[in-house]
């Protein structure tokens, strides 16, 4: 019997167990549950799975690996899909060594980490190929892949890359799949359905992740939910063209996912080599436990992580394109009392922009409404105690722009005309290097000049017949790379600058755009009741501290629902706070209720920034919907609870996940005065009812209301109520 090296990659509640046996590729033997095992064990498990065929070399029973082959019998997709003009199309591929944390592994060798990077270089001598597979396991859990394809021909011309699909195998047990769909300020809509045998597949060709993107696929077993089920949540880490899929064949079950390339964008001379994206999973008990690693993962990279989340504000809703210093100096000495900490200047403060069919471009200031340029306003802003923040859209031009006409050859296009408008937009080609170092200059003469500390970046419409200019080729791969490249480079330059990814609100929601950006903007919609579940449902992938959560207007200008203030904060409480509104308008009572928000977002914003995740009620439209974080150390946590739509239930009890069964907790809440006469005064709420005034407030254990949970009026929808919970046995 082929030795087998067995490689087993740990962290505290998870395991990665791979075999790699001869020459094959490795096996994902095991993803899930932290498994114990010795060395003898995880040799002898390894030999379970072999299976000889007839007579030991006829009908060989072939598993599929993390890049399943065509060429030894895979009848599914194969994980590397490539071509030299027609011929060398079915590669098989020859391990040539294994390395875990870059220390080679020996045939019938067993290597146990608690984390670690396998690194496996395998080749197809007679195709010319070159092949190295990396697999990493990261300090919080999660897992991810990815693949670099070399061209090692002299002789053979060109290696085509069609597609590079890493296969992360689950357990067939795991026989139901929840994804997401959307369009614009819509974004985030849950489907479920089961897994079948087959391929589904959710790809995007838009050229930006897409608003209508699903962003991660969970695979979990029958019924799983927030807290409950087994369950896999996968995500393909690339703001470009993409595909995620489950892939279901004769007992493998898989998550699938790469970038989904356009013919010819990917031609590799001799030597050259394609880089696939990373692709991601990560397994949990429920879905908050899942997305607790991508949470880890990235704060472990994001500035987000390194100092308190400053109270934005956002003029967009309060101005639009009616831009003079007079209207928005007022509005930041209004916000300066509020207590807002960052003022950001959105569309309409550059050359020709009084709508949004021209100027894009052109990135000076207007000099029209602003003469004496940005520096009065920036220097205002920062008098009064706030950064000063600015919207750019850098990837985009106007025809109608003084760039467009000197540089028409800059524009993307797959023909002799220009792509469809879309928002009077076409494309700015950052592949080319002139373009490239024209942008770059732009925005570092914007950062320098005007002491910009944030930058709202946003990207307005799909990348459709995007081609080079010159040749007409697909250009979205190296259109997505070069953008990453503009936005390292602009960084380096400035390593304080934070950059908040928004595309038509949550279009370009990925890890490729966040391990550059420092959040992401949720939606164009800032409706409540909408906002909630985009939140929740975003937070899949991006911690609360990363998901811009802005007050709006009492009338929501994308839905014309009403709501009260109360309910916009509560909502936009749990994520990053800022508003989205004309505070010139407020009157006292009103600035008064939303600076006490904004006064206890500042309060709490630590736990929100570095706790745990927590929901109930996702899937039963009956139920309240939670949103919570709890610390760490379970000392205390913070929730959010809506109260559903009209139905036969009056009450509803609400469990309290995350808190520590064996601790004692009190309840208050954050805002007391946002509850009203529409609470209907429950009594575990009104805590001095009826004591003594040196009487203690009442609390409760943690597993009591984790399990239990409490008695919640639900006679009056859609109203918010956010909880705090302290620890009080500590």
């Amino acid at each position: 019997m082929p030795s087998s090296r067995v490689i087993h990659l740990t962290t505290d509640n998870v395991s990665v167990l791979l075999t790699q046996t001869a020459g094959a590729l490795p096996v994902i033997a095991h993803w899930g549950p932290r498994i114990h095992a010795s060395d003898r064990d995880l040799i002898e498990y390894a030999r379970t799975g072999v299976r000889t065929g007839i007579g030991g070399q006829s009908d060989v029973p072939y598993e599929p690996g993390i890049l399943p082959e065509h060429s030894h019998g895979w009848g599914g997709l194969p994980g590397i899909r490539a071509h030299r003009a027609g011929a060398a199309w079915s590669p098989r591929l020859d391990v040539v060594s294994v390395a875990v944390d870059g220390e080679t592994l020996a045939e019938g060798g067993v290597a146990q980490r608690e984390g670690g990077l396998v690194s496996i270089d395998a080749n197809d001598e007679w195709a010319g190929i070159g092949v190295k597979l990396e697999i990493d396991l990261s300090a919080s859990g999660l897992l991810r892949t990815r693949v670099s394809v070399r061209n090692d021909s002299d002789a053979h011309g060109h290696l085509e890359i069609v597609g590079v699909n890493p296969a992360l195998r689950v357990p067939s047990d795991a026989r139901e799949i929840l994804d997401f769909s959307g369009r614009w300020a819509t974004e985030k809509i849950p489907q479920r359905h089961p897994v079948v045998f087959g391929t589904h597949t959710r790809e995007s060709r838009r050229g930006r992740t897409g608003l209508d993107a699903t962003t991660v696929v969970a695979i979990g077993t029958p019924g799983f939910d927030a807290g409950a089920g087994r369950v896999w949540l996968c995500h393909v880490g690339i703001g470009g063209n993409h595909e995620h899929a489950v892939e279901r064949s004769d007992g493998h079950l898989a998550f699938r996912g790469g970038e989904l390339l356009l013919p010819g964008e990917v031609r590799l001379a001799s030597g050259e080599s394609y880089v696939s994206p990373w692709v991601y999973g990560s397994f949990g008990t429920g879905l908050d436990d899942a997305a607790a690693h991508y949470h880890g993962f990235l704060r472990e990279r994001s500035r987000s992580s390194r100092r308190p989340r400053p109270v934005t504000l956002n003029v967009w809703e309060a101005v639009y394109f009616d831009h003079d210093f007079g209207t928005l100096a007022e509005l930041a000495t209004r916000a300066a009392g509020l207590g807002v900490e960052r003022f950001v200047l959105d569309d309409g403060w550059f050359l020709g922009r009084r709508d949004d069919t021209a100027g894009l471009g052109d990135w000076t200031p207007d000099p029209v409404v602003w003469p004496d340029g940005l520096g009065p306003l920036a220097e205002h802003v920062r008098g009064l105690g706030m950064e000063f923040g600015l919207w750019v859209e850098p990837e985009m031009i106007n025809e109608d722009s003084d760039l467009a006409r000197a540089h028409p050859d800059w524009i993307l296009k797959a023909r002799a005309e220009l792509p469809p408008r879309f928002r009077y937009q076409q494309v700015l080609d950052l592949s080319n290097p002139e373009a490239f170092a024209h942008i770059l200059g732009v925005l570092d003469g914007l950062v320098t000049n005007n002491g910009v500390t944030y930058l709202k970046w946003d990207h307005n419409r799909d990348l459709i017949d995007a081609g080079n200019p010159t040749t007409g080729a697909p250009a979205v791969h190296d259109q997505t790379l070069a953008l990453y490249e503009l936005i390292d480079e602009l960084r380096q330059r400035h390593p304080g600058l934070e950059i908040e990814s928004c595309a038509s609100g949550g279009g370009r929601v990925d890890l490729g755009i966040l391990e550059r950006t420092d959040r992401v903007h949720t939606s164009d919609n800032h409706d409540p009741l909408d906002r909630s579940r985009m939140l929740r449902w975003t937070g899949l992938l991006v911690p609360p501290e990363m998901l811009g959560s802005h007050v709006a207007s009492p009338v929501s200008s994308v839905t014309g629902r009403t709501s009260d203030l109360h309910t916009r904060c509560a909502i936009a409480f749990l994520g990053h706070f800022g508003i989205e509104w004309d505070i010139r308008e407020l009157e006292d009572a009103e600035a008064a209720i939303l600076s006490g928000w904004i006064s206890a977002y500042q309060e709490h914003r630590e736990l929100i920034s570095t706790g745990r995740v927590v929901a109930d009620g996702d899937f039963d439209p009956g139920a309240p919907a939670l949103r919570g974080v709890v610390a760490t150390d379970g000392s205390e946590a913070i929730y959010t609870i809506v109260t559903p739509q009209l139905s036969a239930d009056s009450r509803r009890r609400v469990r309290l996940p995350g808190l520590l069964a064996e601790a004692r907790y009190r309840v208050e809440s954050v805002r007391p005065d946002s509850l009203g006469p529409w609470w209907l005064s429950p009594y575990w709420l009104d805590q001095t009812a009826g004591l003594d005034s040196d009487a203690e407030a009442p609390s409760y254990s943690g597993s009591l209301l984790r399990e239990a949970g409490l008695d919640l009026p639900t006679s009056l929808p859609d109203r918010v109520l956010v909880l705090r919970l302290v620890r009080v046995d500590a």
